[in-house]
């Protein structure tokens, strides 16, 4: 079994083994599919639970059927088609040996593992930074050497520098609704990305989602998409940030399995977006309005 190919099985866990439901809002998967033939590596903007990670799932699969379409005996990355995905939830104590690797004790020896996006450079696979401006300045710079022509990772622990596979990606995310001077992209690095605006989709499409992911009735569905636009107008007015669809769709599990709707809003979407008293007693009353 080749090195690439050593990778591919240890990886895939990460293989989706059906279609991660996915609703488009505009042209986001075109533009997705090209940047992919191009290898340009795409960041994605938008509020918490609106979509972004589901989208870059349904990419890793939909990617994956096209490649084995073309393939002349329908082969493909993992026994579903789907391409690796390998996703790496940034925060302020990521360094750079957590992305490129380490080593490691072994007995009376030291072995090297690689890190999560070693792994997706050498095996082609999709590496999603989630929320990447949580990460440390000096550990987001490294990525900029697979972000242009060279698509190469330096190892300065193996004394290597890694070819990025044909099939390697990079896709970052971050929330612009939390920027501040301390916690935004280098400018250095967002002009390496092509961006992707995601936000929460209109009503309709929204009940849509709420339905296929929760189970609830249709009705049921548009009403806490109508909830969902009351309370993101209260953004203007002191809610920190709107409700996501995720919330929504938790919500609507809870009244699938019998808890009364006012009641699932309160523990899925109040109690969730606010401790503050009067900011969770208009939240209340919204819902209340909704579900009478």
């Amino acid at each position: 079994m080749s090195e690439v190919a050593q990778h591919l099985f240890a990886m895939e866990e990460y293989v989706a083994t059906e279609e991660p439901y996915y609703l488009p809002q505009h042209d986001e998967i075109e533009v997705f599919e090209a940047a992919f033939d191009e290898r340009i590596p795409v960041l994605l903007k938008g509020p918490t639970g609106c979509g972004k990670t589901r989208f870059v799932e349904h990419m890793a699969w939909r990617l994956g059927r096209n490649v084995a379409a073309v393939r002349p005996n329908g082969s493909s990355n993992g026994a579903s088609g789907a391409r690796p995905l390998i996703t790496v939830a940034c925060h302020e104590d990521l360094t750079a040996s957590d992305l490129v690797g380490r080593y490691l004790l072994e007995g009376d020896s030291t072995i090297w593992m690689d890190g999560p996006l070693t792994r997706s450079v050498r095996a082609g696979a999709i590496c999603y930074l989630d929320e990447v401006v949580e990460a440390r300045k000096d550990t987001t710079v490294l990525i900029h050497p697979l972000t242009d022509h060279r698509r190469i990772l330096p190892i300065e622990k193996l004394g290597q520098v890694l070819t990025a596979d044909d099939g390697f990606m990079l896709v970052i995310s971050y929330n612009p609704g939390y920027q501040s001077v301390l916690k935004d992209l280098k400018h250095s690095t967002r002009q390496r990305f092509i961006a992707l605006e995601f936000s929460y989709p209109p009503r309709a499409l929204e009940a849509e989602v709420i339905e296929h992911e929760s189970g609830v009735d249709a009705g049921t569905a548009l009403d806490l998409a109508k909830l969902a636009e009351k309370v993101r107008n209260l953004t203007e007015h002191g809610l920190q940030e709107g409700v996501s669809t995720r919330l929504l769709i938790y919500a609507g599990r809870l009244i699938k399995q019998g808890i009364p709707p006012r009641r699932a809003c309160d523990v899925a979407i109040v109690s969730a977006l606010s401790d503050e008293s009067d900011m969770q007693r208009t939240l209340r009353e919204l819902a209340s309005t909704v579900f009478a």
